[in-house]
């Protein structure tokens, strides 16, 4: 795949030894450095994650004339460089690391410059890709006219990811998406909190504003949240959550996603299954080692587009609720009902005690609805999700009258008593509920949980229960829906084996 990087070059250095002493003028640690590395940084890991991955990269950028400049063309292998003049100083960030851990980040070169010229032959070595990737770090490139010009015109005929900086120009009209993280999306609008509300509205405004197709607001370990047009609508907001990594150094993790988002999106994915293999891209490439991955000979995983069923955060171990990322403003987290307390969970007066706990708490209620005949590791995926979201998870459970209504006379396959149990069972459900009617509305207004989650199939539209959930403030929500794991294809499977 042909792959264009626009955007501004760094220098990372990094500087890694041991600390066995105090310095004896001064309560600080002597480094004894061991390790000197350099590589590409800012658009120059863009290029470098994805031409070591296989793709035809092309990459423009304003490069210096000093000795950073040079070692940075010596750190790009495999990159087609298309350099323009920088009127001034190669950025350079050195990180200080003893034992494994950081210690200090000393930058040079970062102050702002004049926008570089980019002439038109530039630009034409840029033709002819399948994607491109902007990587905006606030050193004036994006700022040139002619560069803007040529960007909103190709975000007309391919898909455009521009990753902004605080520093940086506003992305040109009609790019495909817009990836600011958490803390760039609050300081672009204003807006304080970490909450799926605050969240969402940020990216509502900066979708506006930049008129863009879409907002990707990365939020770390707890995913992604994506926000599309809300012109006919109000958008539910889409959270994509992180597999869970265990990793030492999160440096690049939003460059890879950037990158795995443009590949995805080039392969013809929809947006919410691009974000999904970006994000779950993301943390294979920090559980891999990250950067040092680059040059410590590991494997680096593929920004390839995975499909939306793809085994990647798979069910063992999703059902644990581990680490679940507050839904409001401030929240504490909830606490699951150990196994002991589960038998009763099937109750309405289990659910209003439980949320009556939860409220109490200052936490967020979120509940979920479905059949769930035959569990499997799409529902497990979804469960976990919806969990996520806030400080205890209700699902409202077809009863098995209402299932063979919706469903025909041959389902469902598992009872209500079984099915109850099933979902009880797992860590990220706190409490099951059964309703006889044929959609949850009923059951909804009584609980009046916070927030509605229902799988990525779903849009708002198609969701009655969202101006229900708005008669109180309540909110309607979707996370990623996985095709390849349903209860239909099993049956079909069970049918046939038998």
């Amino acid at each position: 795949m042909k792959i264009a990087v626009i955007g501004d070059l760094l220098l990372d250095v990094d500087l890694s030894g041991t600390a066995t002493r105090l310095c004896p003028d001064a309560p600080v640690p002597v480094v004894d450095i061991q390790h000197t590395e350099r590589r590409a940084g800012g658009a120059g890991l863009v290029a470098t994650l994805l031409a070591a991955e296989g793709h035809e990269v092309r990459l423009l950028a304003a490069l210096s004339q000093d000795r950073s400049a040079e070692e940075l063309r010596g750190v790009l292998p495999g990159v087609q460089l298309t350099a323009v003049p920088l009127p001034g100083p190669t950025p350079v960030k050195t990180r200080l690391r003893a034992n494994g851990q950081a210690l200090a980040r000393m930058d040079s070169g970062c102050e702002p410059v004049d926008p570089p010229t980019v002439p038109t032959e530039a630009l034409a070595a840029m033709d002819g890709a399948d994607a491109v990737v902007v990587a905006d770090y606030g050193r004036g490139l994006t700022s040139n006219p002619g560069l803007r010009d040529w960007l909103e015109r190709t975000a007309a005929a391919i898909p455009v990811v521009w990753d902004p900086h605080p520093a940086g120009s506003a992305p040109v009209p009609g790019v495909a998406a817009v990836t600011p993280n958490l803390a760039e999306a609050l300081k672009a609008t204003g807006l304080q909190g970490t909450g799926l509300h605050t969240v969402q509205e940020a990216g509502t405004q900066l979708r506006r504003r930049w008129n863009s197709r879409t907002v990707v607001v990365t939020l770390a370990e707890r995913g992604a949240l994506l926000v599309q047009d809300d012109t006919a609508l109000p958008a539910a907001p889409h959270l994509v959550p992180a597999p869970s990594v265990t990793a030492t150094d999160s440096c690049g993790a939003g460059d890879r996603f950037a990158a795995g988002l443009a590949v995805a999106l080039a392969s013809g994915l929809a947006i919410s299954d691009a974000v999904l293999s970006a994000v779950e891209g993301a943390a294979a490439f920090l559980a891999a080692g990250g950067v040092g991955a680059l040059h410590g000979g590991g494997a680096v995983p593929p920004t390839g587009a995975a499909r939306p069923d793809a085994e990647a955060g798979s069910a063992e171990g999703a059902s644990g609720g581990g680490n679940p990322a507050s839904g409001s403003d401030g929240a504490a987290a909830g606490t699951v009902p150990s196994a002991t307390t589960r038998t009763d969970m099937s109750g309405r007066a289990r659910a209003r005690k439980l949320i009556a706990e939860v409220r109490q708490r200052g936490g967020t209620v979120v509940a979920t609805g479905g059949c769930f005949d035959l569990l499997h590791a799409g529902h497990v995926r979804m469960l976990t999700a919806a969990r996520q979201l806030g400080d205890c998870l209700v699902v409202c459970l077809n009863a098995d009258t209402s299932v063979r209504r919706l469903k025909g006379p041959e389902r469902p396959i598992i009872t209500e008593a079984d099915r109850v149990e099933l979902l009880a069972a797992l860590a990220c459900v706190d409490a099951v509920v059964l309703f006889e009617e044929d959609t949850p509305e009923a059951v909804l207004a009584d609980l009046r949980p916070d927030l509605w989650v229902k799988g990525g199939d779903y849009s708002l539209a198609q969701l009655p229960e969202a101006a229900l959930m708005a008669s109180w403030g309540g909110r309607s929500a979707t996370v990623p829906y996985h095709p390849a794991k349903s209860t239909t294809r099993l049956a079909g499977a069970l049918a046939r084996i038998g």
